[in-house]
């Protein structure tokens, strides 16, 4: 079987956000043993200069429902941004996961040709789909979620490289 768009998209955007999910549970698994407030999360960053937790799974979130959109040629769901718990940040990621299994393999698969519009504050980015996927839209995914685990991983949760990658699959 050979490598498509939607193979190297769609199923790694759901381990990696249902990681999250677990990631989350943990954090608030550490927070309860350690008797504090797990609001303490949503703020945190690892330098000054960088976006908070809640802001790291919001693009998470983002990256991973805006690449199966723009793939597919169909309209994302909107989110307001509001996540102010851990709870409404599962909410977000559960939603987004659903999105994402929502869109079929028959509408992203072919898009490796197809042009991408990027819309960013400095004037929209027009990339093929295939180096969409491969030099953007996942490279960024991964960074902020690999951002989260770390700021999770500063404030003391026990998640090993395991938890990150989740479980083996055949």
């Amino acid at each position: 079987m050979s490598i498509t768009m939607h193979s190297a998209s769609v199923p790694v955007f759901v381990r990696l956000l249902g990681n999250l999910l677990v990631w989350l549970d943990k954090a608030e698994a550490h927070a309860a043993a350690k008797k504090f407030d797990t609001s303490v999360y949503l703020s945190t960053r690892l330098a000054p200069d960088m976006l908070g937790f809640t802001k790291q799974i919001q693009i998470a979130c983002d990256g991973a429902k805006f690449c199966a959109a723009r793939l597919a040629g169909i309209d994302a769901p909107s989110f307001d941004d509001t996540e102010a718990s851990l709870n409404e940040l599962r909410e977000r990621i559960r939603a987004t996961i659903a999105f994402v299994q929502s869109v079929s393999a028959a509408q992203i698969d072919g898009s490796e040709g197809k042009d991408v519009v990027i819309p960013r504050r400095d004037g929209s980015m027009t990339l093929k789909g295939e180096a969409y996927l491969k030099f953007f839209a996942m490279p960024n995914f991964y960074f902020h979620i690999t951002t989260a685990y770390a700021l999770l991983r500063h404030n003391g949760v026990e998640l090993g490289k395991m938890d990150f990658l989740g479980a083996p699959t055949k």
